[in-house]
């Protein structure tokens, strides 16, 4: 796309935008020479890392389930055989599956790209990009689409004769893999047998975790749904914090009587589950079971979550399981660096963990891994079912706020970082107040907008931070008493609307 400013398809670590016209007739922003300029910029970002000419280098290529996926890589790769390099093409694939490319002895790329825009809309695509050291962080992607942007740096590439490109059978080495795990865990070939188990992969790229994964081990799958890959999503959006998507797998756990529900996002970094009475393991209780299975492995260790955690999560990490928490910020590229950076103090911290599903641990290379997760469960509960006990057992000791709800206020002030922060500014002063019979006081330490805790009339918590890339005000309240949701809401809703440029009718 000519003279297109390609630093607004950056998302965090990730690149994404419009692939095909929705339904609201949105422009297309990656197109074919969006693809191949990108391919080429990841190309010479990689020959800089790596010290390699582009003909010695080995780069693996994957897609979920999007309409545009097929089409997106065989762009990306004709972009990079013309150089020389040597292609590796997974086709239909997980995230964490591209990554692993990189660490399994039959493709060793030097690179792997992954083609997806996770649960985002059908007509939405991008880009994942990984090297052996793990994921690229967001300086690196603003690199890739300076890189993008600028002719001059693109002639630098040199033609050679041209690469090559072979399909590789990537998704059946990576089960291959989980299986195995399970195996030796459970120290069973068949150690599923009798265990019947709901995968809802949303039609998105996950459907293989049942039939790769979970049948060959002995689990009855023939409850489990929306496989099938389509990148229409014409059943739910894949995404485990939607709504709608759990209580599609919640009410099939519940009528086919299973033993174990497992939920996936379109590309499989995220996952959560579903109990044995059809309860959701989602948001808190994904964390308090992603931290329980490693509690005796790694006695005392941190546990890094996204700041939006609750009260009774953090008591049941510390007493509970007695481990630490760190409360720290949205986004899972921050949970694995800050992870990795407490390690790298001699801190011991073998899991960072969103609320979204996003969970990496460090014996996976800190890799956000659904599969890896739902693998972790599947063990827990094969386990405790030649007990005649269910996965639920693993969270008895936790517990749950009365309410917990979340607005999104909207900003409507042009400049909305600044509107912003005297938002959060006027918030900060509640601090110290005593407000219709509830008392509020500022928490800290606290490393994303202003956390204050309640108590009085009602006891509870609340956050509002600004978003990672909208122009809104996210706001998360909890409360151990019917009612205290509505009252916070109520004080919150006064305060904000002092401040211009905000509009705060969502707490009314």
């Amino acid at each position: 796309m000519a003279n297109y400013d390609y630093s607004r398809l950056q998302n965090g670590s990730d690149i994404r935008g419009v692939a095909l016209e929705g339904v609201l007739g949105e422009t297309v922003t990656i197109d074919e020479e969006t693809t191949t300029r990108i391919a080429k910029g990841f190309l010479y970002w990689l020959s800089l890392e790596t010290g390699k000419k582009p003909s010695e280098i080995r780069i693996s290529l994957g897609r979920d389930s999007r309409l545009s996926g097929k089409t997106l890589l065989d762009n990306f790769a004709k972009a990079l055989v013309q150089y020389g390099v040597t292609v590796l093409d997974a086709e239909l694939a997980s995230t964490p599956a591209m990554f692993m490319s990189t660490v399994f002895s039959e493709y060793t790329a030097d690179g792997a790209v992954m083609i997806t825009a996770s649960h985002l809309p059908w007509n939405r695509n991008g880009f994942k990009f990984f090297t052996g050291k793990g994921g690229l962080d967001k300086g690196d992607i603003t690199d890739i689409l300076t890189f993008a942007e600028s002719s001059q740096i693109l002639a630098r590439l040199l033609h050679s004769e041209r690469g090559s490109l072979r399909k590789i059978p990537l998704l059946d080495t990576y089960s291959a893999h989980l299986r195995k795990i399970i195996v030796k865990e459970t120290g069973s070939e068949k150690p599923l047998t009798g265990m019947k188990i709901c995968v809802d992969a949303g039609n998105g790229a996950g459907g293989f975790y049942a039939g790769k994964v979970l049948a060959p081990l002995g689990a009855d799958i023939s409850s489990s749904q929306f496989l099938e890959p389509d990148g229409s999503f014409p059943n739910h959006q894949p995404n485990p914090e939607n709504k709608e998507a759990m209580k599609y797998i919640t009410e099939t756990v519940i009528r086919e009587k299973c033993d174990l529900g497992i939920i996936f996002d379109t590309d499989v970094d995220r996952s959560s589950a579903v109990d044995e009475h059809g309860n959701e393991i989602a948001r808190n209780e994904i964390v308090a079971m992603a931290a329980a299975l490693i509690a005796d492995k790694y006695p005392g260790t941190t546990v890094v979550t996204d700041s939006v955690t609750g009260d009774e999560l953090n008591h049941f990490l510390k007493e509970d399981l007695g481990l630490s928490h760190l409360r720290f910020k949205r986004g899972y590229r921050n949970v694995i660096n800050k992870a990795i950076e407490l390690n790298e103090q001699g801190i011991p911290s073998h899991l960072a963990i969103e609320t979204s599903g996003h969970a990496a641990y460090k014996d996976n290379f800190f890799l956000d891994d659904g599969a890896f997760l739902a693998t972790r469960i599947v063990i827990k509960s094969a386990q405790l079912f030649k007990d005649g006990l269910g996965i639920s057992s693993v969270l008895e000791k936790l517990s749950a706020p009365k309410e917990s709800i979340e607005a999104r206020i909207p900003i409507t002030s042009r400049d909305f970082a600044p509107c912003a922060e005297k938002a959060l500014a006027k918030v900060r002063e509640l601090a110290g107040t005593h407000i219709d019979g509830i008392r509020l006081a500022l928490v800290q330490p606290n490393y994303e907008g202003i956390r204050l805790a309640y108590s009085g009339k009602y006891n509870g918590w609340l956050l509002i931070r600004k978003s990672l890339h909208d122009p809104i005000l996210p706001i998360n309240i909890e409360s151990k008493e019917k009612g205290g949701s509505k009252a916070i809401k109520k004080i919150l809703c006064r305060v904000l609307s002092q401040v211009e440029g905000i509009d705060a009718t969502p707490l009314k």
